[in-house]
């Protein structure tokens, strides 16, 4: 198995000089006195704690390089060439009428209120990473004309520089939460919803009872993890004043910026940033279900929970206590994930990677069912990119996998346009992107069809990094479509687990896709026998 080294990465811009290194603690074989390093035992030599993350902080996305064992590349897609399920009404089987334009991704989530997506992705938590509040207006209108959901994340309220709060230490206005409900809203086809996720420090703040009173926001999100790390939402802040304003607000921020010993080190420019943390998050059957509940009474149509790599107990609860609590949504994220700001080595190190979770995931879904149980929707995470990962993903969790949550990989369009945009102002296209024009109309193969969405007269207000994820998006929908109809499934719906087969027995061992030279294997023996 091919695994990362754990002294040296691009992610944390270290290197190591010697081409032979000890596979377990990444060191060089050959530890030279007087070498100029790069690697990270180097580097925080000097640097310390600023080696525990990727950086610069606030300009890149980082996702875990770990090779494991078996990975969604094990499992292949069939193909058939007979039959068709999930016809459109009135389509009967046949080359002129089943093509594959005429296969549906369109899906839907929710127990009873259900929320309806053109295609089976969504955005992964968009909260307070200086990622997402820079980009906002790229992601939020890409993701609402695109007609999928956008997930905003844990911590908005709470970093808001122009937050106030009330006598009782409540949110009485959020001005950068009402911002980005605004956007998205502007832009809303009918298709996608914004939710808002909650963790421990909103939930004292009171995200909740805001969203719902201000802006009358149907769907609230619990948050127990993600895919990247095991604590809290982490972010970076370069002045001492901002320093010290999250930690009167209650958060935790290291180094303590009311130390005299830290301000000096700050002052002399020993360092630049400090780290404001959440705290972490404990929960309990009772008061999971009491939350939902009060949730509920505040006026929330649906309830939806996001958690994380945890291992086979979190995820057993999240599964049976959310089945009892009709949640609406429950996203399940492995290992590695990561979008921006967590702990390099717990990102490459910590918890259950997606195949092996997302596989327990679905045979726990299957043992409530067989008992008569109903099961919340599910949508998995967790280092999804393309068309034939989704695909994977909903056959892997069928039926009760709806979609596929998106973290860098949405994040990456709005930010290439952006920077497009950007390029072609300052006249400065580099040839990757200036070999297909100088104008936007020319390099967007989707700019007109946004145009149309939204209207000539609009389209001047519509950011590029919008477009460029209307592109992604589409590349996505019309790839799945592809897929979905060379496995004759013309509809989400008609998407099962044996359009999968394993390429190791291994991987048939963890996720009970059949072996591909066991699959079908009895259909095709009736046949030679016949």
């Amino acid at each position: 198995m091919n695994l990362s080294r754990p002294n040296a990465s691009d992610a944390t811009r270290t290197s190591n000089r010697s081409k032979d290194v000890v596979p377990m603690s990444g060191l060089c074989v050959r530890c030279l006195d007087g070498c100029t390093g790069n690697c990270e035992v180097f580097k925080a030599t000097f640097r310390g704690r600023e080696l525990i993350y990727p950086g610069p902080f606030g300009e890149i996305t980082a996702g875990g390089d770990k090779d494991y064992p078996i990975d969604y590349s094990h499992l292949n897609i069939q193909g058939y060439a007979l039959g068709a399920e999930g016809l459109p009404a009135g389509v009967i089987g046949g080359p002129d009428t089943a093509t594959f334009p005429v296969v549906s991704t369109e899906t839907e989530y929710g127990w009873d209120k259900k929320v309806k997506m053109k295609t089976p992705i969504f955005t992964g938590a968009l909260g307070s990473t200086e990622i997402a509040r820079k980009n906002w207006e790229h992601f939020a209108i890409g993701a609402a004309i695109s007609g999928v959901t956008l997930v905003c994340g844990e911590n908005v309220c709470g970093i808001d520089p122009k937050l106030e709060l009330d006598s009782n230490g409540k949110i009485a206005s959020a001005p950068d939460m009402d911002r980005r409900i605004d956007v998205y809203r502007r832009y809303h086809q009918g298709y996608g919803e914004i939710l808002v996720q909650m963790n421990v420090e909103d939930t004292r703040l009171g995200v909740a009872e805001y969203v719902n009173k201000k802006h009358g926001l149907e769907t609230i999100e619990l948050k127990w993890g993600q895919g990247a790390k095991c604590i809290g939402g982490e972010i970076k802040v370069n002045t001492l004043e901002r320093a010290l304003e999250l930690q009167k607000r209650g958060y935790i921020v290291t180094p303590d910026p009311s130390s005299p010993l830290i301000q000096k080190s700050f002052k002399e420019g020993a360092f630049k940033e400090f780290e404001r943390h959440s705290r972490l998050g404990f929960i309990d059957e009772k008061g999971f279900y009491d939350e939902v509940e009060r949730l509920r009474n505040l006026g929330f149509k649906r309830i939806t929970l996001k958690t994380g790599a945890y291992g086979l107990r979190e995820l057993a609860m999240a599964i049976k206590w959310g089945s009892k609590a009709k949640i609406d949504l429950l996203t399940i994220d492995g290992a590695p994930g990561g979008t921006g700001m967590s702990p390099w080595r717990m990102m490459e190190e910590w918890g259950m990677p997606s195949l092996y979770l997302q596989a327990a995931a679905y045979e726990f879904c299957k043992k409530l069912a067989d008992k008569g149980e109903r099961t919340p929707d599910m949508a998995f995470a967790g280092a999804f990119s393309s068309e034939d990962g989704v695909f994977k993903a909903l056959a892997l969790g069928a039926p009760f996998c709806k979609a596929v949550c998106m973290g860098r990989a949405l994040m990456i369009p709005g930010m290439v346009g952006k920077n497009i945009q950007e390029w072609i102002k300052d006249g400065k296209l580099p040839n990757t992107v200036g070999q297909f024009g100088s104008t936007p109309e020319e390099i967007f193969v989707c700019y007109e069809e946004v145009k149309d969405i939204v209207g000539a007269d609009e389209m001047k207000n519509i950011p590029l990094g919008a477009v460029g994820i209307y592109s992604y998006s589409q590349k996505i929908r019309i790839g799945l479509q592809q897929l979905m109809a060379g496995a004759r499934c013309f509809s989400v719906p008609a998407i099962t687990r044996r359009e999968l087969m394993s390429l190791t027995e291994e991987c048939a061992k963890v996720t009970g896709i059949p072996y591909l030279m066991d699959a079908y294997r009895e259909e095709a023996m009736a046949i030679l026998e016949g």
